[in-house]
């Protein structure tokens, strides 16, 4: 049986000192499970695609696989180097991300520095060839063939080059839905022109306000006419995420805009609410076919995620709940 959804993104061991709760250490993490969490939400049906070490938990393997997702995209490489999938958060009072200075920080909480941490080097993506692939990041080559026709695919963030790789794969399907969040650090003015090409391929676009206003630096300050010039090449929604301000949709196919509320949650481990807001979105869009509807079933997602630690903390509320929170933010999104 082919699944309904296909998530490519990657995949990491995490330690996060989180701003409510215990910390998490060595424990599934990275952006592919984050989206395949929120997505989860609404419906399990999906592959997951991304590459990992020999050393990756075969055990974790097998715990996707009982929450119903296929795993066959996930691809072993048999390197004679084990692959670094380290990842380490701590946040600030301001509930502020930190990657570095790991040692200093479990000194502050009065933790234990963990052995597994020794030698952890953050590695800072700005300072990356934006061209070079990253062994880290999912390949199209590894796509199992039965994936190549699932109808729902999102991308999440990785390097450029594997980006635009998996969008050539997956746009040559039929009546294909794919959503794309770029990556931070090709998202400049300089490299305007190569993303234009990538998106194309694209359905549904989901940047962060800052990565637009960074993309359209010195051209205009008004996102929606950001939004309205990125659909000019391709996307017909367009979704900035805001954060704790929500989000704004551009439907380019209705020329209409709408503006979708964050859903007010206690703020226990932000982590990967951006991944399982795109995860939730797609689900939406896959039930209802309407942009509107899919930013609220994102938002519910990422209200459940940002109220506990891990990918999978929203598959473990009371059960009712997003449906609720559902009903309730229905209410309040506008058109503008």
């Amino acid at each position: 049986m082919t699944a309904t959804f296909a998530i490519a993104g990657k995949l990491s061991r995490e330690y996060i000192l989180p701003p409510l709760g215990n910390p998490l250490l060595d424990s599934p993490g990275g952006n592919l499970l984050y989206a395949a969490g929120g997505l989860a939400v609404w419906d399990n049906d999906a592959g997951l695609i991304s590459r990992v070490g020999e050393d990756y938990p075969h055990q974790w393997l097998r715990d996707f696989e009982k929450l119903g997702f296929d795993i066959r995209g996930i691809h072993i490489i048999h390197a004679k180097k084990n692959i670094d999938l380290r990842s380490f958060i701590a946040y600030t009072e301001n509930n502020e991300p930190s990657h570095s200075n790991s040692v200093s920080h479990f000194a502050r909480r009065q933790l234990t520095f963990p052995k597994a941490l020794l030698g952890y080097q953050h590695s800072d993506e700005s300072l990356k060839d934006i061209r070079e692939a990253d062994i880290n990041s999912p390949a199209a080559l590894n796509v199992p063939k039965e994936y190549r026709d699932i109808r729902f695919v999102h991308i999440c963030p990785f390097d450029f080059t594997s980006q635009s790789q998996m969008v050539n794969l997956f746009k040559g399907g039929s009546n294909q839905t794919l959503s794309l969040d770029p990556a931070p650090n090709y998202m400049k003015p300089r490299f305007w022109r190569d993303l234009r090409v990538v998106l194309q391929g694209v359905t549904i676009f989901h940047p962060s306000e800052e990565e637009m206003r960074a993309l359209f630096w010195g051209e205009t300050n008004d996102l929606w006419k950001m939004a309205q010039r990125i659909s000019e090449y391709g996307p017909q929604i367009i979704v900035v995420k805001r954060g704790i301000l929500g989000q704004l949709i551009y439907d380019a196919a209705g020329n209409r805009r709408y503006e979708v509320p964050a859903y007010q949650s206690r703020v226990a481990d932000p982590t990967g609410v951006g991944d399982a807001f795109c995860g939730g979105f797609l689900a939406g869009f896959q039930k209802t076919n309407d942009p509107l509807m899919a930013a609220l079933y994102g938002s519910v997602s990422a209200s459940l995620k940002i109220e506990g630690s891990g990918p999978f903390y929203p598959l473990d509320v009371l059960p009712g709940l997003a449906a609720a929170r559902l009903h309730s933010l229905k209410e309040m999104a506008r058109e503008v």
